[in-house]
């Protein structure tokens, strides 16, 4: 059948299993705007506030499904504004399509009206990108997308699509659902290794991260665990890989890591580190990193072996085939004098002072905790709520935590939560901070149109918290642009959004608004007052080691 270049992107789409895109329409997409209204019937949009939004929230889709997200924005500003959301997918290994559309390929190079060359710009955080410039290949270029995003280690692809190309026809051939490209398997031989150096630890350790969860391993990691009698820590983007509740879950490990959980590495006789990367928050200093430990690494890149950390194993594979071809290798084991030492640094961890005030932010997270679904997903901005939320909240259910890792991108939450929603057709929690949530407040007016089930709680500090405890801590405190001294009420802000909002400053106020927000359909916002010097612990200093560990606040 003759199409347009338009329908095509649109059929395409469609054939590919994609039911939902995010994105803001231009002018230089309004075929594509048009062929979308034509087929809203079979694919559904959701209209952004701003085209980083727009990307955030596929990102945050395509977390919480598996799925790959979409997001569709013009050219110039339009395209240019994905930027930030493109390499938070490429930095966390997200699968994500960006199509874009630009001037007519005859306009293209002459400093046209919203030209910007996107492809150039986002060569370096992309795994692949196009410039289409003939419609005959445009579909098929669509689905070579969607293979190279969800293959291997997946990753963002930017497909631009010049007005001229959108406007042509050509014959378009159904071909159905493109299939991600099968990885090389790990071979025997190390997979043969990996079980004899496991059933020679006395102290094993496994070290999961977002590789685990990208290839839906949870189900192997937790038999193996249980088989091998190891204790769990993780990445930051390898949280919700199992349950927090499991009784090997250590929980993260790293610069604001659970103290137990980065003593047990650093003691570890093997590692067992599985989809990781083994990055400096991770690690700290690399030259005393886990000294005691032969490390055994399984990641679907072979670009991360040996990387930062030397290891003495490296098996390139797809982690969930590779953990259940190990599994029937390895015996029963049992450890019991590993579990009672790790034990007793769990006793000490318990000790722990790690709080300022009445109102602290574990029993804000803590107590959301108890009035959220089992099943909810938990998404966060960047700073020490983000770190308080990976810390303190229980997670049980798989892909229900959605973070910004590698980029850190603070205003992340807001978009990645909206997403997040619509994708699971789960009831969504959103951690910020007034630092994070002032750069991307304008989804609200999103979350709200669309009617979400979202609570958003907002850790109020009048601070950006993160930056200034590492200058009460590093810069003898000199608060050089950190404290906020802004003006703005969020809960009267969240209301002319057309949100419910309430501000909770002590336990009783907090159980109040939750209540209610149980009882709201929409989104709600939660305006919890802390005190300003409330500090992220355990942490361990940049560059620094287990040693010098800082687990409770001294003031001079």
């Amino acid at each position: 059948m003759i199409m347009t270049g338009a329908r095509i992107i649109i059929e395409t789409l469609i054939e590919q299993g994609c039911d939902t895109v995010f994105g803001y329409p231009g002018g230089q997409v309004l075929n594509i705007y048009d062929e979308l209204y034509l087929h809203s019937d079979q694919i559904n949009h959701i209209l952004t506030a701003h085209e980083q939004g727009a990307a955030h929230a596929a990102d945050g889709y395509a977390r919480a499904t598996g799925k790959t997200g979409v997001v569709i924005a013009t050219s110039g500003p339009g395209a240019t504004n994905l930027v930030t959301g493109i390499a938070n997918a490429y930095l966390d290994s997200v699968p994500m399509v960006a199509i874009t559309g630009n001037v007519p390929t005859s306009l293209m190079g002459r400093d046209s009206f919203q030209e910007a060359d996107i492809m150039g710009i986002t060569m370096s955080i992309t795994k692949h990108n196009y410039i289409v410039k003939d419609v005959s290949d445009l579909a098929d270029i669509i689905r070579e997308a969607f293979m190279i995003a969800s293959s291997g280690r997946p990753g963002p692809v930017l497909i631009d699509v010049p007005k001229d190309v959108q406007l042509g026809e050509c014959e378009f051939l159904p071909k159905g659902k493109v299939a991600g490209k099968k990885m090389p398997a790990v071979s025997d031989e190390g997979l043969k290794t990996a079980a004899e150096m496991i059933a020679a630890a006395k102290k094993p350790y496994i070290y999961c991260g977002g590789g685990v969860v990208a290839s839906g391993a949870e189900a192997e990691l937790l038999e193996l665990c249980e088989k091998m009698d190891a204790p769990v820590g993780c990445s930051m983007m390898g949280l919700s890989a199992i349950p927090a509740d499991h009784k090997m879950m250590l929980g993260m490990q790293g610069m604001h890591g659970h103290f137990v959980s980065s003593k047990a590495k650093s003691q570890a006789d093997l590692i067992l580190a599985i989809g990781v990367r083994f990055s400096d928050r991770a690690t700290g200093n690399k030259s005393v990193y886990a000294q005691n430990a032969k490390i055994i690494h399984i990641d679907a890149d072979a670009a991360e072996l040996n990387k930062n950390i030397p290891v003495k194993l490296g098996l390139v594979g797809d982690v969930k085939d590779a953990l259940q071809r190990l599994l029937p290798l390895i015996g029963q084991a049992s450890h019991p004098e590993w579990h009672e030492q790790i034990g007793e640094w769990k006793k000490k961890q318990a000790e722990f002072r790690t709080k300022l005030g009445a109102f602290s932010p574990k029993d804000i997270v803590e107590t959301v905790s108890r009035y959220a679904a089992t099943d909810a997903v938990i998404a966060t901005d960047v700073g020490q709520h983000q770190m308080w939320a990976a810390q303190y909240y229980p997670f049980k259910s798989k892909r229900s935590w959605i973070t910004s890792g590698g980029l850190g991108t603070m205003g992340f939450g807001m978009g990645a939560a909206i997403g997040a929603i619509v994708g699971s057709g789960k009831e969504g929690i959103l951690f910020t901070g007034d630092g994070s949530f002032g750069m991307n407040l304008n989804e609200m007016a999103t979350a709200v149109s669309q009617n979400l089930p979202l609570t958003i709680v907002l850790f109020n500090n009048g601070v950006l918290g993160m930056v200034r405890q590492w200058q009460t801590l590093f810069y003898d405190k000199r608060y050089a642009q950190t404290t906020l001294a802004r003006k703005t009420d969020f809960v009267k802000l969240a209301e002319a959004f057309g949100a419910t909002a309430f501000r909770a400053v002590d336990q009783t106020s907090l159980e109040e608004a939750l209540e209610q927000a149980k009882k709201t359909d929409g989104p709600v916002l939660i305006d919890c007052v802390i005190c300003e010097d409330e500090f992220v612990l355990p942490m361990t200093p940049p560059g620094g080691s287990i040693n010098e560990i800082i687990t409770e606040r001294v003031d001079s």
